[in-house]
């Protein structure tokens, strides 16, 4: 018999055959949507809130406080119901009604926000009151580490070791920092790259940070090159993964995958994979498919 925390990880990966243009390389999709939570964020939530239980940081009676665009809330809110913690969840209020129902689903608590930054340091304020327990995604080690143990080590066996190159969308980083220390453990050679928006545009899951918000477990040098997506390309790939690859995920989803086609123009031969980080359901209240 399996909990739901066995059902974190271990993901598929998909070829995306139909919208790869250079027939020598492969391009792979790997699904978080398939996380019972929905979205790679189950994987750093479980090992957020198991680490604070582990090191005895999460007192009795204690909230949990985060600061979420969305699916880190969804994924703290399931887990947290697992382990009988109270959370509350600040968002900014241009996020879907999918992602605030999803989490008071759950039983947590949601305040909106002018905007992320504002919701960030909202949470820092209440945390520093003593009675909520803030996990801090954006500098909390536990996030990086979730994909070290888990999602590198599942990119690299399920490639057959072949993979060169490794994409994705650049939020708290935490995705990245991980899979990028455990493949480059492996093979120095595999890329990694990072997705960020244009100047201006608005890539749910996808920042470019001021510099006094910039993540404290992101380090730059783990990154070999940055490919800047326009909101335009980021849309219109999502849009065709659903039509085109039958693959139904969020706007950093198509983010990814348009650089990971970007970098599949200019290669001879590699195996690229990218992150599809979510599900597209949690979007239809948007114009995003519309």
């Amino acid at each position: 018999m399996s909990s739901l925390l066995d059902l974190v990880g271990n993901t598929p990966l998909v070829e995306l055959k139909r919208i790869n243009p250079n027939p020598k390389v492969k391009i792979f999709g790997k699904l978080e949507g398939n996380n019972p939570g929905g979205s790679v964020k189950d994987r750093a939530a479980y090992s957020m809130i198991q680490g604070a239980l582990e090191r005895g940081e999460i007192k009795s009676g204690m909230k949990l406080i985060e600061a979420t665009s969305g699916n880190t809330g969804i994924a703290l809110a399931m887990i947290a119901r697992l382990f009988d913690l109270e959370i509350e969840l600040i968002m900014p209020q241009s996020s879907t009604k999918e992602r605030v129902l999803t989490m008071e689903a759950y039983g947590a608590k949601v305040i909106l926000a002018e905007n992320m930054e504002i919701s960030r340091d909202l949470a820092e304020e209440k945390a520093a009151g003593g009675e909520y327990y803030m996990l801090n995604q954006f500098a909390n080690p536990d996030n990086w580490k979730a994909h070290y143990r888990t999602t590198g080590p599942e990119i690299y066996k399920d490639t057959d070791q072949k993979v060169t190159h490794f994409v994705s969308s650049m939020g708290t980083t935490g995705t990245i920092m991980g899979v990028s220390r455990y493949l480059k453990e492996q093979n120095e050679s595999i890329q990694i790259v990072g997705c960020q928006p244009t100047d201006g545009a608005s890539i749910p899951g996808i920042r470019k940070w001021p510099v006094e918000y910039l993540p404290k477990i992101f380090e730059r040098e783990r990154v070999d090159r940055v490919i800047e997506v326009t909101q335009e390309n980021a849309v219109n790939m999502t849009r065709k993964l659903a039509r085109e690859e039958a693959v139904f995920a969020g706007m950093s989803s198509g983010g990814s995958t348009w650089a990971a086609i970007e970098l599949a123009k200019e290669l001879d031969e590699g195996v690229i994979v990218c992150i599809i980080c979510d599900r597209g359901d949690r979007y239809l209240s948007s114009d995003l498919f519309g």
